[in-house]
């Protein structure tokens, strides 16, 4: 893949994201695990799915979606799905369609000789959706999801769901609009924190990781971070290097907890590189797409985990999982 499509990619989907989140990044968070198969293959699915709604009738959503391990293929990526909701049972129950675009992540057998190949693509992803709410802001979902693949095995999955409305409604069923905010989520962070990679290959090799991050409110629903990664050294080839990314956050709970997504670009020097990153130059810049969540426990300090994907273009990619601890000021 060449280094513009990778760019593109990632800003096509920040910037359809900041389309969906434009009043508000996030409003009910839910989580779903299930079966999954595709021609005569089974596995698993898991998701997780910040819902936005946009009037009694619609809503707009962003989930991270997981295919499991169908034969040769290890899917996962970022879908942005726009729905039509019919509210039944004085609003308790709530029917929903969706269809949007899925940016997918595919690690794959390699088609000649031994090893594996990272394949970026686009499907669509159609879903099906009921969903009941209880009085104490909780939710219970079953969701039907068909994922649509040009080239590759497309996936039907059925799954259930455990939902929290992040902002308590003011009628029964969902919020139709979320709360507005003035403020900004963040205004200056300093966190340090550590983790583990995880190599994209088809045996996930690990190593240990280590990462500091300053963070900064550009407005109510943007921050901007600038960082250093380390990758660790149990790779192929050790990486580490700067990242910059811009965010769309949302605060709850009192501006305790908060929410965000993030896209950016990470400048990576290589140690004992691949022979494609050294022969080609393609291994200093990739893509980054992270998913974060902190909670301020005192006035100035802040728990915080982030789930990272570098985004290659020599099957190389990694998800790098981390927490710390961050300094607020």
């Amino acid at each position: 893949m060449k280094l513009t499509t990778s760019l593109v990619a990632s800003s096509l989907a920040a910037g359809a994201f900041a389309m969906v989140a434009r009043p508000a990044c996030a409003q009910e968070f839910a989580l779903y695990t299930g079966p999954l198969k595709s021609g005569a293959d089974h596995s698993y699915s898991w998701q997780m799915d910040y819902t936005e709604g946009f009037g009694e009738y619609f809503a707009g959503s962003i989930s991270w979606l997981n295919e499991g391990h169908i034969p040769d293929h290890h899917r996962d990526g970022q879908a942005i799905q726009a729905w039509a909701r019919l509210p039944l049972a004085r609003r308790r129950f709530v029917f929903a369609l969706g269809v949007g675009p899925y940016r997918y992540f595919d690690t794959e057998a390699a088609s000649h000789g031994e090893g594996w190949s990272d394949t970026h693509g686009w499907g669509v992803l159609y879903s099906a959706r009921a969903t009941w709410y209880s009085t104490h802001r909780w939710t219970a979902n079953l969701q039907l999801n068909r994922v649509q693949i040009s080239h590759g095995p497309s996936t039907t999955a059925l799954m259930l769901g455990l939902g929290y409305q992040l902002d308590a409604p003011d009628t029964p069923g969902p919020r139709d609009f979320a709360l507005p905010r003035t403020q900004k989520v963040t205004n200056n962070e300093i966190t340090l924190m550590a983790g583990e990679t995880i190599l994209n290959s088809l045996d996930s090799q690990t190593s240990a990781a280590e990462a500091i991050e300053y963070r900064r409110g550009i407005n109510s629903f943007v921050d901007a971070t600038v960082g250093y990664l380390h990758e660790g050294n149990g790779l192929s080839a050790r990486r580490d290097g700067a990242t910059a990314q811009l965010w769309l956050t949302r605060a709850f709970l009192d501006d305790h907890l908060t929410l965000g997504f993030g896209a950016g670009m990470y400048a990576a020097i290589h140690h004992g590189a691949h022979p494609d990153e050294r022969d080609t130059g393609d291994g200093i810049l990739s893509g980054l797409v992270s998913v974060s969540a902190s909670y301020r426990f005192a006035r100035h300090w802040a728990a915080r985990v982030t789930w990272n994907r570098v985004v290659t273009r020599y099957s190389r990619d990694t998800d790098v999982i981390l927490g710390g601890i961050g300094y607020r000021f």
